[in-house]
């Protein structure tokens, strides 16, 4: 065995694999905790990992099994009335970078500003050259959902746009369901779930008394008259406020 040889040997048995953050050994645990407590104390990552290091677990664990980064995948990973959900944006950008695919095209149908105006997505897998093309969403496919006519609906004010994110979402899914990991987008989430007046009222209440035993009150204690029995008692020092740590009991 040459010099050379004998080095690249030694080389290679001194070479220590990456631990990569996840849940696949406990070393791999560790490193996802200890990275997951400083992404939860920074001000740039949205409201839902601020805090909540089992969030920013999991948000590491998607972002390695997409080879996204971390902060990426935070910032357009969206929850929905509890539902986690992608941004299209990300979603078609994750897909148009994956390698296996040329980038997504479109193309339109029917007659804009009427119901059968509509658009499929269609994209060429590399791999075999094959043209594949997605389903047809069309505006009037989106008044017969119920999409279009939901309060706050994109689909009356950017229905193009509307048209293009839900062709290629549906694109996705059918074709590299991974690259999706099983999710929707948030705009799929917000057109298929209903809430009722009850349900808004509901949530509002729940997050009333979350906010009230999250916070530490000093309260000044009212002035009335000390029954009989305790006047004698001497008053204690240091207990002029009183400091409620959780809420009344709504």
């Amino acid at each position: 065995m040459s010099e050379k040889t004998a080095i690249q040997v030694q080389e290679q048995q001194n070479q220590v694999p990456d631990i990569v953050p996840g849940f696949g050994s406990k070393s791999a645990l560790e490193l996802a905790i200890k990275a997951a407590n400083v992404l939860a104390k920074s001000t740039l990552v949205p409201k839902e990992y601020r805090g909540n290091i089992a969030n920013c677990i999991i948000a590491l664990n998607m972002s390695n099994r997409m080879n996204a980064d971390p902060l990426m995948v935070m910032q357009n990973l969206y929850i929905v009335h509890g539902k986690p959900g992608w941004s299209s944006q990300f979603l078609i950008s994750t897909f148009n970078t994956s390698g296996k695919f040329s980038a997504l095209r479109y193309e339109w149908v029917g007659d804009e500003g009427k119901d059968s105006w509509g658009c499929r997505a269609w994209a060429v897998e590399k791999a075999t050259g094959e043209k594949l093309t997605g389903a047809t969403v069309t505006i009037d496919l989106a008044k017969k959902e119920g999409w279009y006519g939901k309060d706050g609906s994109k689909w009356q004010t950017m229905p193009q746009q509307m048209l293009m994110y839900r062709a290629a979402s549906w694109f996705i899914r059918a074709y590299a369901p991974e690259l999706a990991m099983g999710m929707h987008t948030a705009d799929e989430i917000y057109d298929t779930i209903d809430l009722t007046k009850d349900d808004y009222e509901i949530m509002v209440e729940q997050e009333i008394k979350e906010n009230a035993n999250k916070e530490t009150i000093d309260v000044e204690p009212p002035v009335e008259d000390k029954p009989k029995e305790k006047r004698q008692e001497k008053p204690r020092q240091g207990k002029q406020q009183t400091v409620f740590e959780e809420g009344p009991g709504f």
